[in-house]
């Protein structure tokens, strides 16, 4: 006989509610890794379950777990990484090659237009470079 969504599986199930506590989440966090290890189908009660609990953990999350914004040198590196770019690709955003090594080594922090410019010509977000980077050597 199918089961119907007010079945339960295994064992009992314990009722969804909101996720307001750092306890409710570890709790959301320790149910939700047994789904991993045996992701369940889409459409079955089980599957429906782990898809609204990924979805409250994601707004827990969202709200009271903050991401902090990568350092600035780093947003540069990896967009390079990303778009296959050289340090060379970068002149005409920060200047000569002696100020991209500058920039990319932390020896100069990035001027307003140098953050506009790689804003525009990236589209790394100007957040990302308005950071102070953390210098290497002060």
């Amino acid at each position: 006989m199918p089961r119907t969504a007010t079945q339960s599986t295994k064992h009992a199930v314990k009722p969804l509610r909101p996720i307001r506590t750092e306890a409710d989440h570890r709790a959301a966090l320790k149910e939700l890794s047994a789904f991993f290890e045996n992701e369940p189908e889409p459409g079955t009660p089980e599957g429906d379950r782990f898809e609204v609990m990924l979805t409250l953990v994601e707004a827990y999350e969202a709200k009271h777990v903050p991401i902090d914004l990568p350092d600035p040198v780093e947003a540069i590196k990896f967009r390079m990484v990303q778009s296959g770019l050289t340090p060379k690709d970068l002149q005409p955003m920060i200047g000569r090659m002696n100020r991209v090594y500058e920039i990319l080594n932390r020896k100069r922090p990035l001027t307003l237009p140098m953050i506009w410019k790689l804003h525009q010509g990236l589209g790394i977000p100007a957040e990302n470079l308005i950071r102070p980077s953390r210098a290497v050597n002060s």
